[in-house]
């Protein structure tokens, strides 16, 4: 199973995190699959840089976010672009009887 999850680099006090694809098992730090974007927490405002169509393409092959990325994702309305559109409903009138 594959996971889209931060992989915090950085000095000591000063964490800077990559959004990262990797395995569930593999550690934090460890090996990971591919970089697509950087979290900087530290800065006013924060600062939040993931390419959106690597994301897509690994959200649409089965790739669970963690928590945090999940809300960092949706602060870029990239999970919005993920979910199809509500499709309008045609609703046929209901039939009553008429009462006597």
């Amino acid at each position: 199973m594959v996971r889209i999850r931060l992989r915090r680099v950085g000095a000591k006090n000063k964490p800077v995190y990559r959004v990262v694809v990797a395995d569930v098992h593999a550690p934090r730090d460890g090996s990971f699959i591919e970089t697509i974007g950087y979290y900087n927490p530290i800065t006013s405002p924060e600062t939040v840089v993931i390419d959106e169509e690597k994301a897509i393409k690994w959200l649409k092959n089965g790739a669970q976010p963690s928590a945090t990325v999940l809300t960092l994702l949706s602060k870029l309305s990239i999970i919005d672009k993920l979910k199809p559109s509500p499709k309008k409903r045609s609703r046929a009138k209901s039939t009553t009887k008429e009462k006597k």
